[in-house]
């Protein structure tokens, strides 16, 4: 038993308790900040610069400086800010340079924190890209590290987008999908957060969202209510049964008209190939929460049946209602696995 049992109860006479024992803590967490491993301080001889490097960002900066750095350098890993071994880098040195991926949340705070006005550098006065991540070249340029045209092009790497693995059943949905969305215009399939997401990349340019897990449902069943037609969702098996299910529900009480294509590869591939929660029961759970069988189809997804799951969609289109297709075959990498032990 805790020693606060009502600690998980945010009711509002426990929620500002809870808040002030958070805040009571500050210092502690401030103290263990300034003792962790994870944060340190290291010694360099030009006072010109210091620099605080955030997480990976010391990696890029290491890769400019593989020996002994020039610049004495703070590396945060673990927060709050180690404000001791902040204020002792702000002694030394006459600008402070903040490498960090993301939002510029350090640099702001030191922008607030040092007292004599000491100018602080980073992506907020533009010396590093406001937008996008750091790399060992940004980090260069914002050294005033001259490199030679040679040593920038041996760092590039040829661009590689992801791309849904060879022989994944979901091609064979998008190439059939495609084929019937071909005459409705783009914008009405609505997606979700998957492998199968990668549809919505070249050569297939399928899906028009990706916004949280269940979203898809919702998304397609409020666009069918405001007008849209057709109004497609795609989503996972594992996805289906973590957020889609309370969406399918709601679109089965309001009759709204949408087709939801589970894509069901028997696996939570995206995170190691687990079994998804809905393994062999995807078309009990649809007809559970209300979907009539008449409308929930069930094929393999080969590219055999290109043209059963073409006529599939085309019929569930032109239904006004609730449809729901499982175009199913296990994931290639899960099967592949699966063979070699």
């Amino acid at each position: 038993m805790p020693e606060d049992p009502l600690q998980f109860v945010l009711l509002p006479f426990n929620a500002r308790k809870r808040y002030n024992s958070q805040l009571s803590k500050q210092s502690q967490f401030l103290g263990l900040s300034e003792e962790s491993p994870f944060n340190q301080f290291e010694e360099g001889d030009d006072s010109g610069l210091g620099v605080v490097c955030c997480g990976i960002a010391y990696n890029y900066y290491r890769e400019n400086f593989p020996g002994k750095s020039p610049y004495p350098v703070v590396r945060i890993a673990q927060y709050p800010i180690p404000e001791m071994m902040l204020k002792k880098l702000e002694s030394q040195v006459d600008e402070i340079l903040v490498l960090e991926e993301g939002y510029p949340l350090v640099e702001e705070q030191l922008k607030d924190y040092f007292e004599h006005g000491k100018k602080i550098k980073g992506r907020l006065d533009g010396t590093l890209p406001r937008a996008g991540e750091l790399n060992p070249d940004i980090v260069a340029a914002a050294l005033k590290i001259e490199k030679t045209a040679s040593e920038l092009q041996s760092g590039s790497l040829a661009n590689r987008p992801p791309a849904l693995c060879k022989g994944c059943g979901h091609h064979d949905t998008y190439r059939a999908l495609n084929e019937v969305m071909g005459e409705y215009g783009k914008g009405k399939v609505f997606s979700d957060i998957g492998c199968y997401t990668l549809g919505a990349l070249p050569p297939y340019n399928s899906i028009y969202s990706c916004v949280d897990m269940g979203a898809s449902v919702t998304m397609a069943k409020g666009a069918a209510d405001a007008g849209l037609f057709p109004s497609v969702a795609v989503i996972g098996d594992s996805t289906f049964t973590h957020s889609g299910i309370t969406g399918l529900l709601d679109a089965v009480n309001e009759k709204s008209n949408i087709v939801l294509i589970i894509g069901d590869n028997e696996s939570i591939s995206m995170t190691g190939g687990q079994d998804s929660s809905a393994l062999g029961r995807l078309e009990s759970i649809c007809e559970g929460v209300g979907v009539d069988p008449d409308h929930i189809h069930v094929l393999e997804s080969l590219p055999k049946n290109h043209e059963l799951l073409v006529q599939i969609l085309k019929k569930e289109i032109a239904y006004n209602g609730v449809s729901v297709i499982i175009p199913r075959r296990e994931c290639i990498q899960k099967l592949a696995r699966r063979r070699k032990n």
